[in-house]
């Protein structure tokens, strides 16, 4: 099979223009078929604030009601995911926008109401993602570029966690493509020490992956990711990556710069 880079770019790289930029250059210069997910969450709060919408979170995680839904559609959907893809077509990347509404490509559910209720909120089903279309996309030479929103099938949008839908596209295309995932933030890969940034662990798998978790060496903010990548690991994803925006170049071409995980 083919390899595919199935990457996602954090929120910190969207919300400093000349980062972004950097990146979506080494991000269009990549030659194997790729996909590109996005976030936007503090944009979305920003332009919430000069509309009146008040940002509500609940464990870390936004409460999706009736006018977050409006807004996050306007900003991840449209706003982020187009600037995005213009800026990619200026970088000679032919990238088109898609969300999980669009060619039907992501499905989900909204998550159902237990002692909270996060709104319009959708999760993900195993095997739901329609990883033949998005293979016909690449096929055709073309980048699809994720925002983080997905649909229940009955006429709304979701807003759903875009590491989530990450892991989720490289799961269904792992039938398609050898898929290595990067998670790309700003630091240089899972530090062992939040506040040394050459700490970094070069590589987990599950032996030392209990180890870490055991001594108290994974912050809370990382937890999330590594599970989604060990989840992704085991339906089919070859390895996951987790590293800086700027050492892009560098794990898309065979070498390994932050933070590879491994069953």
């Amino acid at each position: 099979m083919s390899p595919l880079f199935v990457v996602k770019i954090g929120g910190n790289v969207l919300d400093h223009p000349e980062a972004l930029d950097t990146f979506l250059k080494d991000f269009s210069s990549i030659p194997q078929p790729k996909i590109l997910i996005h976030g936007g969450g503090k944009i979305a709060t920003r332009l919430g604030d000069k509309l009146g919408i008040e940002a509500k979170y609940v464990n870390g995680r936004r409460i999706t009601d009736d006018n977050t839904i409006d807004l996050v559609t306007m900003v991840y959907g449209g706003l982020v995911n187009k600037q995005v893809v213009a800026a990619l077509q200026a970088k000679g990347c032919n990238a088109i926008g898609l969300t999980g509404a669009d060619a039907n490509v992501i499905p989900a559910l909204k998550r159902p109401v237990t002692t909270i209720d996060y709104g319009w909120v959708g999760d993900i089903e195993e095997d739901s993602v329609n990883a033949a279309t998005l293979s016909a996309l690449l096929n055709v030479g073309l980048v699809p570029v994720m925002a983080p929103l997905t649909h229940d099938g009955k006429g709304h949008i979701l807003n759903t966690n875009a590491d989530t839908i990450a892991s989720a596209l490289a799961v269904g295309l792992s039938s398609f493509y050898q898929v290595r995932l990067i998670y790309c933030f700003e630091k240089k890969g899972v530090l062992e020490n939040i506040n040394d940034e050459t700490s970094v662990i070069p590589l987990i798998n599950q032996d030392n992956h209990k180890r870490l978790l055991s001594e108290g060496k994974l912050a809370d903010g990382i937890i999330p990711k590594i599970d989604n990548a060990f989840a992704a690991i085991r339906s089919g994803v070859k390895e996951v990556l987790i590293g800086d925006a700027k050492d892009l170049i560098r794990n898309v071409s065979g070498s390994v710069s932050g933070t590879l995980i491994v069953s």
